[in-house]
């Protein structure tokens, strides 16, 4: 008889349920942010000098306002990074407390990012679209400038032009695929928005801000002309040496799968290879669907909802969703919110009036109903979750961004909240809570193709306008420039919900009738924005996933 090795459905199916048969039923970590003072914790302090050096070396010193991306910084920063590597692994945690160990392995990740990005993603040498953030926000600046701002303001803009020097140097292995996306950025405004000032007539692109730029300067301060206009004529210039360089560049922008798996794995500590990332995102995907079908059916008979026809309106809604998203999260005691939280919080889609005719996706959603995208973007996900991680005292936690965890929680919370009934007086806003997820779904397929180099961008694109309502080009275009930037990026929305849902599982397990979810959601927001994987550990005691980096990689017992 042939055997058939086990198929990564069944592998995944024993990873995510014999946990708790395989692993000592340990206490947790108390609940609160991990203590400063570690007395039993040998050699902490020294833990987290190394991670202060590690997150100082994220940006080279700066040159005229503008960071100082060149051949040598690249290099010393390397040889920096090399230096601190050799600091960690003179530290042993063998014997420390589960908490301690958890900062280790914080610091662990963070030095491998460091070292992924230098040896991997490379974005000073690989992608044109890291040079454009450098200088995106020069013609942004609201003038007359006086002061030290002006000062600043003066240095940042003169610096332009050397820095696309540096960066044409610098550019060797550029892939086509970010090259056409930087120019898109150049000559074009998507209507997605990307922290430009608002205008009833937007400039086009990077290269349409410092023409209006120096329109401006010309009105206000004519002294400053002639520096903006070599900065234009910098901006200009980079664009067309990205043209004629074009043909010359690698297609693709994915970093390959086996890459992609050490960096779930070694930066952002996921218990899952790809292969089961796919399944997750599909079963996910068909769960969200078939519950919208099933809504929308028991909807059929309702009027569609109204959109957004004013600003005044768009913002009373917001507002009105907000109060019920607190009386709600109050009446359940599904989380505390501190005395000193501010009584509001902004919404991630704007009032515009171009969205009268012209949404992207989020608009076509929050313009029928707020409510979804302010839990994710505003309470009690990305800005209080924020607010909270900087209360934090535990400095190695207070400065960890891990987006998984980041987004896991904002995502979690959508579907949480649905189903503790913040859209029972809104059914048909039902409805909106399942396209977002769609769309969250959607995008672990998409990413991971794109960085197998089995889609392009474009393909990645379409898959995800043939699959979510209301999806369209320019809001998956910026979604899918992150991703191809940023591995992992676009999956860490779904895979930090499902690790949330087994360690929220695994603690009612554990405590029975003393399990309290306001409670838990209180315990896992106070120990900082840390991977679920290491937040489980702590918090459960299983120990099953954090075992392969002790022994497999880090070579401790």
């Amino acid at each position: 008889m042939t055997e058939r090795a086990p198929s990564p459905a069944l592998i995944l199916f024993l990873s995510l349920t014999l946990a708790v048969t395989t692993s000592a039923l340990a206490q947790p970590d108390p609940p609160g942010a991990a203590p400063v003072d570690r007395r039993s914790d040998t050699d902490w302090p020294q833990l987290e000098q190394v991670d202060t050096v590690l997150a100082g070396l994220a940006q080279p010193a700066d040159e005229n306002g503008l960071p100082h991306w060149s051949a040598q910084t690249v290099a010393a920063r390397a040889a920096a990074i090399e230096q601190q590597r050799q600091q960690l692994e003179a530290i042993n945690p063998s014997q420390w407390s589960v908490g301690g160990k958890v900062d280790y392995l914080l610091v662990w990740a963070r030095l491998h990012g460091l070292e992924f990005e230098h040896r991997v993603l490379q974005p000073w040498a690989r992608d044109p679209i890291f040079w454009l953030g450098q200088v995106e926000t020069v013609p942004y600046a609201e003038l007359p400038l006086t002061g030290n701002e002006a000062v600043s303001w003066r240095a940042r803009l003169a610096a332009v032009p050397a820095l696309f020097e540096r960066a044409q140097g610098l550019l060797s292995g550029a892939s086509g695929e970010l090259a056409d996306l930087a120019v898109f950025h150049l000559e074009h405004f998507d209507g997605v928005g990307q922290g430009q000032p608002y205008r009833d007539q937007p400039p086009q692109g990077m290269i349409g801000w410092f023409a209006d730029l120096c329109r401006r300067v010309g009105e206000s301060q004519p002294e400053d002309l002639a520096a903006c206009q070599r900065a234009e004529a910098a901006v200009i210039g980079y664009r067309n040496w990205l043209r004629s360089k074009r043909d010359q560049m690698p297609p693709s922008a994915g970093i390959g799968i086996d890459e992609l798996n050490r960096y779930l794995h070694e930066v952002r500590l996921l218990p899952y290879d790809v292969e089961q990332v796919v399944i997750l995102g599909e079963r996910e995907f068909h769960r969200y669907r078939a519950a919208w079908e099933i809504v929308r059916n028991r909807n059929r008979n309702l009027p569609d909802l109204e959109l957004t026809r004013s600003r005044e309106q768009h913002e009373q809604r917001t507002r009105d969703g907000e109060r019920r998203i607190r009386e709600l999260l109050a009446e359940q005691g599904l989380l505390t919110i501190p005395d000193d939280v501010p009584e509001t919080f902004e919404t991630d889609v704007f009032w515009s009036p171009r969205a009268l005719d012209d949404r992207h996706f989020w608009e076509e959603l929050q313009f029928r109903d707020t409510l979804d995208n302010h839990i994710h973007a505003s309470i009690p996900g990305h800005r209080f979750d924020g607010m909270l991680s900087q209360r934090v005292e535990n400095p190695i936690r207070r400065r960890y961004r891990d987006s998984t965890r980041a987004e896991g929680w904002a995502t979690y919370i959508e579907e949480m909240l649905l189903l503790a009934g913040i859209a029972d007086d809104r059914p048909r806003a039902r409805e909106l809570f399942y396209i977002a997820l769609m769309k969250r779904a959607s995008r672990i397929y998409a990413e991971t193709m794109m960085h197998a180099g089995r889609f392009s961008l474009d393909d990645a694109n379409r898959y995800m306008i043939d699959f979510v309502p209301f999806m369209e080009e320019d809001l998956g275009r910026y979604d899918l420039e992150g991703y191809l930037r940023r591995p992992g990026l676009g999956s860490g929305y779904i895979l930090g919900k499902i690790q949330l849902e087994q360690l929220l599982s695994e603690r009612s397990l554990q405590l029975g009738d003393g399990f309290n979810l306001g409670a838990f959601h209180d315990d896992l927001l106070s120990r900082g924005m840390i991977p679920l994987t290491l937040l489980r550990w702590e918090m459960t005691g299983y120990d099953d996933q954090v075992r392969k980096y002790w022994g497999e990689i880090i070579g401790l017992k």
